[in-house]
This record gives structure tokens, sequence and C-alpha cells, in this order.
């Protein structure tokens, strides 16, 4: 078996532990603990920023240190932390370092549960899965949503595509207008020959 087909089976296996302990968990626990994305699907143009955002239920009477959150980003078959807190506090080593610089976090809005994570001068393979998994002692759920970057590329064949349109119905303006007027001139020339027809074989006047 080659390097790439076991990376890719250790990938699913990965995916199929964190599916069955999310099962297991969600099943164990109360179900008023719930984690809501806010945007499902987003979407942005490359350079550009974007501000992800998922909410949980919280517990006034429980301490921020039983709160742990693991964002994450799935492309292809590659896994990439995005922000991560343990017992409550930021754990900014755990991020993947192709993130590293560009994610803010709204720590005011984390106390209310919400988390708000801009990111910004977005790339292309930006591109994919966020899944948000929230644990505390009352409960754990999680939720996700999917980005699509474009590129400059995309943009370019796009605006080109734009522009074909146009052309076609300019094109086909053309044609309806240039059939008009020889329409009108063929119309004309009919009634032309007809007044001239009508004037040399009418009656003389007197």
């Amino acid at each position: 078996m080659d390097s790439f087909a076991m990376e890719s089976s250790s990938f699913l296996e990965k995916m199929i532990c964190r599916i069955l302990l999310l099962i297991i968990l969600t099943s164990c626990v109360s179900g008023s603990f719930v984690v809501n994305v806010t945007q499902t699907s987003y979407q942005a143009e490359e350079n550009h920023n974007i501000t992800l955002e998922w909410t949980f239920t919280t517990k006034p009477d429980r301490s921020s240190k039983t709160l742990n959150i693991l964002c994450e980003h799935f492309i292809s078959d590659k896994l990439s932390v995005l922000f991560h807190v343990h017992e409550g506090v930021e754990v900014s080593e755990s991020q993947d370092a192709k993130f590293s610089g560009r994610v803010q976090s709204d720590k005011d809005a984390l106390r209310e549960g919400r988390i708000r994570l801009q990111l910004s001068r977005l790339r292309t393979d930006d591109s994919g899965l966020y899944l948000c998994e929230v644990n505390t002692d009352y409960g754990f759920s999680s939720a996700r949503c999917r980005v699509s970057v474009s590129g400059a590329e995309s943009r370019n064949k796009n605006y080109w595509d734009q522009v074909k349109i146009v052309l076609g119905v300019l094109e086909s303006a053309l044609l309806i207008v240039s059939g008009m007027i020889v329409l009108i001139i063929v119309a004309v020339q009919g009634l032309v020959q007809s007044f001239r027809k009508h004037k040399i074989g009418g009656p003389l006047l007197k």
C-alpha cells in the first residue's frame, strides 16, 4: 500500500472515530445543549475576509474552565485546526500553520455563547468544510458550514462569460434590426415602383 493510500485510510479511520464518538456522546447527554451554525454556506473571493459564527447553549452558573472548543477545516483528505479552546483558554499552538495570523476570535462573544472567527486574506485552499465541536461538563454538540473561495481565474472566467452573453444579445439585436431595415427598404422600393406605375399608366390630364 503506497503512502497516499495509507494517509487516506488513516484519515477515514479518524473521521469514523469522530462520528462514532459524536453519536455516543450526543446520546448520553441532555438534549438541552445545542451547537448551531448561523450560516451553513459562505461564498467569498480570494484576499477578502469572512466571519464564521456558531452559537452554543451556555449556563451562567458553570465555570469557563469546563469549556472546550475545537474548530477544524476539512478539505479532501486533509484536516487543519482553525481554533482551539481547552478548559476556557485559547490554545494558539494547536492552530495549523496556514491559519497563523489570519484568524481573529471575539472573546466577548465567546462569553455569550457565540464563537465568532474572522478569517482574513482568504485563499482558494480555504474552501471546504468547517466543523466546530463544543464540549462542556453539561453537554457536547457540533455544527458545520461550508466555505467556497473563488480565485482571480474564476472571476476572470465569470467576467468573460458575462461579456459573451452581452455580445450574444447584441448580435441577436443587430440581426433583428438589420432584418427590419431590409424589410423597410424593400417595402419602400415596392411603394415607389407601385407609385411610378400608377403615375405612368394613369389617365392623362386634360
